[in-house]
């Protein structure tokens, strides 16, 4: 699974939109949506932001094995 799709399933799971996720981890909503379709990839800083929202290593959130 591509980091993309990855982000996508995990922030459906907690149940929050983009909007509030862009929130949580500052970024503005076009970014997560950004992420999400594969546009653009986070930065190191916000992968760590990332998976330490959805409590899970930067591997686990990259789908990397």
């Amino acid at each position: 699974m591509s980091f993309s799709q990855n982000l996508k399933l995990l922030r459906k799971t907690q149940k929050i939109n983009q909007k509030k996720l862009a929130k949580i981890i500052d970024v503005s909503p076009k970014t997560v949506s950004h992420w999400e379709t594969g546009y653009t990839e986070p930065s190191i800083n916000q992968l760590i932001s990332l998976a330490n929202f959805f409590d899970i290593t930067i591997d686990e959130l990259v789908d990397r094995k």
